[in-house]
């Protein structure tokens, strides 16, 4: 299979790259999951990913039958096809339709998500940068909404797939790419089967605030004083210097 062999590629050239120049064997664990398909009554929704190492490769778009590659060059040398993603996804929901029914409909354990809003770089007012919404914690259903200054944002929106965790839990990734200013605010919304309402996430940019005419006043008085004792001090040494000089002149050779 063509994803087979570029795993395998892509395997040796880690290991190459990982080797160090002595030529010395390097022993390394690695975790494949090669078609983890999940399936749920709420929505209802599904997902199927291929995983190296923890690292998403592709999911398919069950919606639009399309594989969606993590990085848009593996594509370039490897493929798959969704059909059969679209299977899997199938029988995972038949699957679970007898499951319910003979566990009497018992429901899965509502956890709250753990939403966290932060800049990718540090924040410079006017310069281009990324919000990220990152949810944690949670079964793999939830709605992701970018507000600014309380209204839906939809363009330079994207976000990940949901990343399964060793737990059995899931965490999203959703992105915003802004130019920040001083008049706008921005929140993350969230909608999760375990909230009650929606939950917002505010980020506003962190401008310091200018300082009180009292404040600047003290500030250079403080200025000034430090000037003058500097210029005190400095003076003294030097009239010290002087005395020195002409004390050691008298006190010549006999």
């Amino acid at each position: 299979m063509v994803l087979n062999r570029a795993l395998i590629l892509g395997t040796l050239a880690l290991t190459t790259m990982m080797s160090p120049s002595g030529g010395e064997d390097i022993v390394a664990d690695h975790v494949g999951s090669y078609g983890t398909e999940i399936y749920q009554s709420h929505g209802p929704s599904g997902q199927y990913t291929q995983e190296f190492d923890g690292d998403e490769l592709f999911y398919v778009d069950l919606g639009k039958k399309e594989t969606v590659w993590r990085l848009p060059m593996f594509s370039q040398f490897a493929g798959f096809d969704p059909q059969a993603a679209l299977s899997e996804i199938a029988t995972a929901k038949h699957n679970l339709d007898v499951l319910t029914k003979r566990s009497n409909f018992t429901p899965v354990i509502n956890e709250v998500p753990e939403v966290t809003v932060f800049s990718k770089s540090p924040m410079v007012l006017g310069q281009p940068n990324t919000l990220i919404c990152h949810m944690d914690n949670f079964p793999p259903v939830i709605n992701i909404t970018w507000l600014k200054n309380g209204h839906a944002v939809t363009e330079g929106v994207s976000e990940t797939s949901f990343l399964p965790k060793d737990d059995h839990s899931f965490l999203k990734i959703g992105y915003l790419t802004f130019l920040p200013s001083d008049d706008d605010v921005y929140d993350c919304k969230v909608e999760h089967w375990s909230l009650d309402e929606p939950l917002l996430k505010h980020w506003e940019p962190e401008v310091p605030a200018p300082m009180s005419e009292l404040t600047e006043t003290v500030v250079c008085a403080l200025r000034l004083t430090v000037g003058l004792v500097g210029i005190v001090v400095g003076t003294i040494f030097i009239i010290q210097g002087l005395r020195s000089g002409g004390a050691s002149r008298h006190q010549g050779p006999l």
